[in-house]
C-alpha cells in the first residue's frame, strides 16, 4: 500500500480530545491498531492491506500526531491518549476489538486494556513502554533535545536529510535496516510535525508528557487481564530490551504466546510485516475460539 492507497482510505471523527484521523480497510470484527511517537497510522499499511480479508482494520493516528486535529490546551500525555481511544471507539459505535500496540501505543494499549477490560477481545504487545521503563533509556537524549528547543530544528534536518534520519544519530536505531526506508514514509511521519508552529508544539507536548507513573499505575489491573494476548518483540531493541516481554508474559495472565524475533528492532511490524501478520492471524484465531 502505496501513500495514495493509504490517503484514499483516511477518514476523520470528532470526539471530545479532539478529530481524531484514521484509516480503515476491511470488514468483520475491529482490529485497532496504535503507533508510537514520531511515526502514524501508516506505520500499519500491511496489517491493513494484508489482514483486512478478516478484520475490519482500524489504525489511528495519536493525538499531536499524524493527520488528527486537536486544541492548543488539549493534554497529550499517555493516559490522555488511551481515554482518546475509548472516546474513538465510543463515537465509531464500537463496542471491542482486537488491541496492537508497537512504541508509546502499546503503553497506551496497556493503560487501555487496564481500564477497559470488556473491550478488548484480544491484546497484541510488540516492543512497546512497559511499567517503569518510559522513557526508555536510549530515547532520553532526543527528550532532552526537544525540551531545550531543538525539536523543530532536528525534524528539519532528518526531512531535507533522509540519511540522517536513518542514521545512528537519528531513528535509524529503530530499524533493523534502515536504509529500506523509504523517503515517502519518512515525509509521511514526520512532516506533519512542521505543517504549522502549533503542530511542533504539540509534538513537544507529548514529548515532556512521558511518564512511567501512568504505566507503573496499571500493574494490578494488567495481573487481572484475562484477555488473550501475544507479545511479539525484537531480540535487538535498544529501547525496549526482551526482558520486558518477559515482565509482561508474567504479568497478564491472558498471555498464550510470547514471540522473539531474532534480530529485529522497534518497527518490526513494519520491516517484518509478512512474519508479525502471520502470528496475528494465528492469535486471533485462537481468540476467537
Amino acid at each position: 500500500m502505496n501513500k495514495n492507497d493509504f490517503e484514499a482510505l483516511r477518514k476523520f471523527i470528532d470526539t471530545p480530545s479532539g478529530r481524531i484521523s484514521y484509516v480503515e480497510q476491511g470488514t468483520g470484527p475491529v482490529a485497532l491498531f496504535v503507533h508510537g511517537v514520531l511515526v502514524n497510522g501508516y506505520l500499519w499499511r500491511h496489517q491493513l492491506s494484508e489482514l483486512s480479508a478478516i478484520r475490519r482494520c482500524i489504525a489511528v493516528d495519536l493525538l499531536a500526531h499524524g493527520a488528527t486535529e486537536i486544541k492548543p490546551d488539549q493534554d497529550v500525555s499517555s493516559a490522555a491518549n488511551a481515554l482518546m481511544l475509548r472516546q474513538f471507539l465510543d463515537a465509531l459505535e464500537i463496542d471491542s476489538v482486537d488491541l496492537v500496540g508497537n512504541d508509546g501505543g502499546g503503553g497506551m494499549a496497556q493503560i487501555f486494556a487496564a481500564a477497559n477490560p470488556q473491550c478488548v477481545r484480544s491484546l497484541t504487545l510488540t516492543d512497546c513502554d512497559t511499567h517503569d521503563n518510559w522513557p526508555p533509556e536510549a530515547f532520553k537524549p532526543f527528550l532532552a533535545l526537544s525540551a531545550g528547543g531543538g525539536l523543530s530544528g532536528a525534524l528539519h534536518t532528518m526531512l531535507s536529510d533522509k540519511g540522517f534520519y536513518r542514521s545512528v544519530n537519528a531513528l535509524g536505531p529503530a530499524y533493523e535496516d534502515p536504509a529500506s526506508v523509504s523517503d515517502e514514509a519518512i515525509e509521511i511521519y514526520l512532516r506533519p510535525h512542521l505543517a504549522s508552529a502549533e503542530r511542533t508544539r504539540d509534538l513537544e507536548r507529548f514529548l515532556a508528557a512521558f511518564d512511567c507513573a501512568d504505566t507503573v499505575s496499571v500493574e494490578a489491573q494488567l495481573k487481572k487481564l484475562h484477555a488473550p494476548t501475544l507479545i511479539a518483540w525484537g531480540s535487538d531493541d535498544i529501547f525496549f530490551d526482551v526482558e520486558w516481554s518477559h515482565w509482561l508474559e508474567k504479568t497478564i495472565p491472558g498471555t498464550r504466546r510470547r514471540v522473539q524475533l531474532d534480530g529485529a528492532r522497534l518497527f518490526f511490524p513494519e520491516e517484518r510485516w509478512q512474519a508479525f501478520n502471520a502470528e496475528l492471524r494465528a492469535h486471533w484465531r485462537h481468540a476467537a475460539a
